[in-house]
């Protein structure tokens, strides 16, 4: 017997008690996680305990006898149909849960309208000259702590068409943990130890850099000029956390690191502003923040708003003189608790600087590469597509990613060329982070 969404709540579901069910939905575990024996099912996907929703019979509590992969997006489960009679619990459940084969991630894709596109129209969109906007690829992070093997970036690059990545090192990592289902700082950090870490970080940067043969890009003539048959990097610091109030610190990451991209804030409420994830207890953006837009500004350095409140964007937005960026997010209408999705109004004031907003492929909320391009096509209709760009946020996701590899670049580039042109497709993939970037280094 199979059950839709739409039988909860109804006859139907109470008359399947103890019976054989088939169903498809969205599987949330209480912590981030690849695989669980205990977990909830929704109608849509979610990205933590707070999406869940409040009424007891729109979610499937799922028990399984062995740790079931959650995969790309939805899961089919068979089982056994259970109507509990606990009013504070959930009224249905699934014991016994089985991963029932269902259409793969190929083949949806295989039936998706993109590939009724020419090869040609594929292979054009997808130029060599993509940007991504947000990345850790290589095992960055855990290079960052001296543990692990790099992994290759340049050629799935090279066969993607992806010409650079904003390399990111981590500032707040040493103190950030997984906590009550998100990331969340789990101590102060004690005097100079930020910014002694971040310096590692950017030294096992520079060597991922060398090994694979990647040129660091430190100009904006530099960046016009990359294309995907030989990558590059821009060495990026995800948190300003290394600065520890010190405005000369980012003087040193400019010289003596190349730092060309920064963003803000991260997981920790820092000397420059407030976060998406936390109480706000700066207001937004601080005078220290301020400073280091502006600084930034003269140096040449992008400066990126994402995990940053509201607040912090607005007030971002009336001191920079250059454009904005906000790198990895997605547009949402139904803002939750610590949410790092963003409302219109929200992407709005990136867009009214002249900046970008990259989208990151969360399967929970673009479960496939088709997905992903509808969420980057639904972030243009509010801002533009002159301000939309693609941040992977590439091995740094808790979760599973729409787009794994830059190899997939071209798939992205065919689905996203049946909603754009060729020079809208282009401006997505990069043209528009390339613009910011000659604008904030030039």
């Amino acid at each position: 017997m199979r059950l839709s969404w739409h039988d909860l709540g109804k006859p139907r579901a109470d008359k399947a008690d103890g019976k054989s069910i088939e169903i498809v939905g969205f599987p949330l575990a209480a912590l981030p996680t690849v695989s669980a024996d205990h977990f909830l099912m929704m109608a849509e996907p979610g990205c933590c305990q707070g999406c869940v929703p409040a009424n007891r019979m729109a979610v499937v509590e799922v028990f399984a006898d062995q740790p079931l992969k959650f995969g790309n997006g939805t899961l089919r489960l068979s089982g056994t149909w259970h109507v509990s009679s606990d009013p504070e619990g959930w009224r249905y459940q699934l014991h016994g849960a089985e991963v029932t084969p269902g259409v793969t991630r190929r083949a949806m894709l295989a039936a998706s309208p993109l590939f009724c596109l020419p090869v040609p129209a594929m292979a054009q969109a997808a130029d060599g000259m993509a940007v991504d906007i947000h990345s850790h690829s290589g095992n960055l992070i855990r290079l960052s702590f001296g543990r692990g093997q790099s992994v290759p970036i340049a050629e799935p690059m090279r066969q993607g068409g992806m010409s650079a990545i904003c390399l990111a090192v981590v500032s707040d990592a040493p103190i950030i943990k997984l906590t009550g289902g998100r990331l969340r700082p789990s101590r102060d950090p004690k005097p100079g130890e930020l910014y002694d870490f971040t310096q590692r970080a950017f030294a096992a940067l520079h060597t991922l850099a060398h090994e694979q043969g990647m040129p660091i890009l430190k100009t904006a003539a530099e960046l016009r000029g990359a294309r995907a048959d030989r990558p590059s990097l821009i060495v990026s610091s995800e948190g300003a956390d290394f600065l520890e109030g010190r405005i000369e610190r980012l003087d040193e990451a400019y010289q003596r690191w190349a730092l060309r991209h920064l963003q803000l804030t991260h997981y920790r409420p820092n000397e420059l502003g407030d976060i998406q994830t936390e109480q706000s207890v700066h207001g937004g953006l601080t005078a220290f923040g301020a400073e280091v837009i502006r600084r930034s500004n003269r140096l040449g350095i992008v400066v990126d708003v994402a995990h940053g409140t509201y607040e912090l964007v607005k007030k971002a937005a009336s001191v920079t003189t250059k454009p904005l960026v906000l790198s990895h997010t997605s547009l949402t209408e139904r803002p939750l608790a610590w949410t790092r999705r963003i409302l219109p109004d929200h992407a709005r004031v990136i867009a009214s600087t002249g900046g970008v907003i990259g989208i990151w492929p969360v399967t929970a909320f673009y479960p496939n590469v088709v997905a992903y391009a509808e969420g980057i096509a639904k972030m243009a209709g509010v801002v533009g597509v002159d301000h939309v760009g693609l941040g992977t946020d590439h091995l740094g996701l808790v979760g599973a990613s729409a787009l794994p590899n830059y190899t997939d670049l071209p798939q992205l580039a065919a689905a996203l060329r049946t909603r754009f042109n060729a020079e809208e497709t282009a401006k997505l993939l990069g043209g528009n982070y390339r613009r910011v970037f000659d604008a904030s280094l030039g």
